[in-house]
């Protein structure tokens, strides 16, 4: 009998690479060239950056990253996006056309403004690719920023990097596009039929352009659109979509690689817990915020203004003198993030739980508060700064209130009829901005739910 050992390496299949020229070869992209303004960021960058760099241009894009977040949290159109956005990208993140440039020094600045979009793109895909929340939200809103320039971009450049992917599509055949002439007319709106005979049609799987097939723009026939030339953005933010996702998961095995570096490490989770909450950390200043001073005297006063679901911690506050854990570590991160010091916290904390002794306070709840804002703690408590506020997302999905608490998201956790009770009773009693409410929270829009409720207070 002949025993076959399964496990031995077939000598033709084995690698005659030496190790040592695989270790110590130079790397392929250490000098990369940047021909376009816009990115699919598909070769992650290889050269030099000191660790400055590495942190300041990561805030950067996160500032703009979460500012894009928030219009669509707001309901914002592309065009109010844009021009909101517009400035902001300005200061934090310009990116330069070619023909904006001319020789010399601006050739430079050029380059250094794409090497940091570049850096800065494979820096956060790597501070939020630890978790499927993350990386679908960072791809999301990378998505949102890439579309922005796309369509900003100028015509001539932007035609010049699209013949510069190699994106899987397949031209429609002039016989083809012949004998489908009145589908395809038909199912592309504002086409004549010289147009659709005329022009260039791409044919892709239909997965690829979920949002031209979602508004009917596109022709399908077995698996496959039929998309026309004019409608390429749709087919390019499909495949930067679909690279980025790639890129993120591939990030997401890499992560435990990087454990081992105290240097970046903390970079990428104090960057990842500020997704939502940019200006709370990451402010050039640490200064109290502009307007009415905000001290342990003036929260009752402010709370009228705070979101409901602060709101509604305050109320229970001040109805019971207490707050459970969650309740309390919710609100005060809220108040340290609109600029209460800690000293002003503690007071406001003594004062609000009136029937307890000073000794009971001082042994069971102070320490808490320091902690949350890094006076105590592990690691001085992420470097002397505490914990960031919550973000909205933090609140939808994390630690769902339980009985006789009070923290959370109201229009994520509230029946609907305890949601209008509440929003009644600090003040909202506009009969279409409560139905609008009931229908946005049925739908799970709870963002827009909020911004809704907001946008009411502020043309009251």
């Amino acid at each position: 009998m002949i025993r076959q050992d399964y496990n031995r390496i077939d000598p033709k299949r084995r690698s005659t690479l030496d190790h040592k020229k695989k270790q110590f070869a130079t790397p392929t992209y250490k000098q990369q060239e940047y021909p376009h303004r816009l990115n699919l960021y598909e070769i992650p960058p290889t050269a030099e950056i000191t660790l400055e760099q590495f942190e300041q241009w990561a805030i950067d894009r996160l500032r703009i990253l979460a500012e894009l977040e928030a219009c669509s949290f707001r309901n914002k159109t592309l065009t109010e996006t844009a021009a909101y956005i517009t400035p902001l990208l300005q200061k934090w993140l310009p990116l330069h056309s070619n023909s904006s440039s001319s020789a010399g020094a601006q050739d430079e600045n050029l380059k250094l403004e794409r090497q940091k979009d570049h850096y800065s793109h494979f820096i956060l895909r790597l501070a939020f690719s630890s978790t499927e929340d993350l990386r679908r939200r960072f791809a999301r809103i990378e998505c949102s920023l890439f579309k922005l320039r796309f369509q900003n971009d100028d015509a001539r450049e932007r035609q010049a990097f699209v013949e510069s992917l190699q994106l899987d599509w397949e031209v429609v055949s002039e016989e083809e596009k012949r004998t489908l002439a009145t589908d395809l007319q038909n199912a592309t709106p504002g086409l004549r039929k010289q147009e659709v005979e005329e022009g260039g049609w791409f044919k892709v799987d239909f997965e690829t352009v979920p949002e031209l097939v979602e508004s009917r723009r596109v022709f399908l026939k077995r698996g496959k659109a039929y998309v026309p030339v004019r409608e390429q953005m749709s087919m390019v933010l499909a495949g930067f979509n679909e690279r980025v996702d790639k890129g993120l998961e591939l990030a997401a095995r890499a992560l435990p690689r990087l454990d081992e570096d105290d240097r970046l490490t903390p970079i990428l989770n104090h960057l990842s817990r500020n997704f939502a909450t940019p200006d709370s950390t990451l402010s050039d200043s640490d200064s109290a915020l502009p307007g009415a001073p905000i001290n342990a005297a003036s929260i009752d006063h402010l709370s009228q203004h705070f979101p409901l679901c602060m709101r509604n911690l305050y109320m229970t506050l001040r109805k019971n003198s207490h707050l459970k854990h969650f309740g309390r570590l919710q609100y005060t991160l809220f108040l340290k993030g609109i600029g209460l010091t800690l000293e002003d916290c503690l007071i406001f904390w003594r004062q609000a739980f009136k029937l307890i002794t000073d000794d009971t306070f001082n042994k069971e709840y102070r320490y808490n508060v320091r902690h949350a804002y890094g006076e105590v703690g592990g690691d001085a408590t992420r470097r002397g700064r505490g914990y960031s506020p919550f973000s909205c997302q933090k609140i939808l999905t994390e630690h769902p209130p339980g009985s006789g608490e009070s923290h959370g998201c109201p229009y994520r956790h509230f029946s609907a009829d305890n949601l209008t009770t509440l929003l009644q009773t600090t003040g909202v009693n506009d009969r279409d901005v409560l139905r609008g409410v009931k229908e946005d929270v049925e739908k799970k829009r709870y963002h827009i739910a909020c911004n809704r409720v907001f946008d009411w207070y502020v043309h009251f």
